[in-house]
């Protein structure tokens, strides 16, 4: 299972096909939740994210701390692989264990053409994080002018 998720890391197309054909498990978690997708949508490799999406990974999969790969790439800010798997059914108000959504990241770390993005895909903008607080006060916090005026 490791090469699977080391795959995933590099990108390794060949070798995630190679070891999908022996029926790996593609939703298998490491010690820290991490899915294969998970893995390769943090690293941000696009090709490897198509392969597994392709072949069933749960797009809902959620690591020990309750983050998808939504969630991460919408901190990380890759557009592309956060649009993939958008259109792969990732749900885009699930929370994490502490009440975040991919929309509170995005507009945390100024990530502002994801926050148009998920708000063009039903992000919730009212929902809260166990703090009581919004996207729009994540932005506030951060000055984020652009994402303030999105989200009012």
């Amino acid at each position: 299972m490791k090469q699977l998720i080391d795959a995933a890391r590099t990108g390794d197309t060949d070798l995630i096909e190679s070891l999908l054909a022996e029926e790996m498990d593609i939703n298998f978690k490491d010690e820290k939740g991490y899915t294969p997708l998970i893995i390769a949508t943090y690293n941000n490799q696009f090709a490897a994210t198509q392969m597994l999406l392709k072949n069933g990974a749960d797009v809902n999969a959620k690591d020990n701390g309750g983050n998808t790969a939504l969630m991460g790439v919408c901190f990380k800010g890759y557009f592309e692989i956060a649009q993939l798997l958008l259109e792969n059914g990732a749900d885009v108000n699930l929370t994490h264990g502490n009440g975040g959504t991919a929309l509170m990241f995005a507009s945390m770390f100024g990530k502002n053409d994801l926050v148009k993005l998920l708000l063009a895909h039903g992000a919730d903008k009212m929902m809260r994080d166990h703090k009581g607080l919004m996207a729009v006060d994540h932005a506030g916090m951060q000055k984020n002018v652009e994402a303030i005026e999105l989200l009012a």
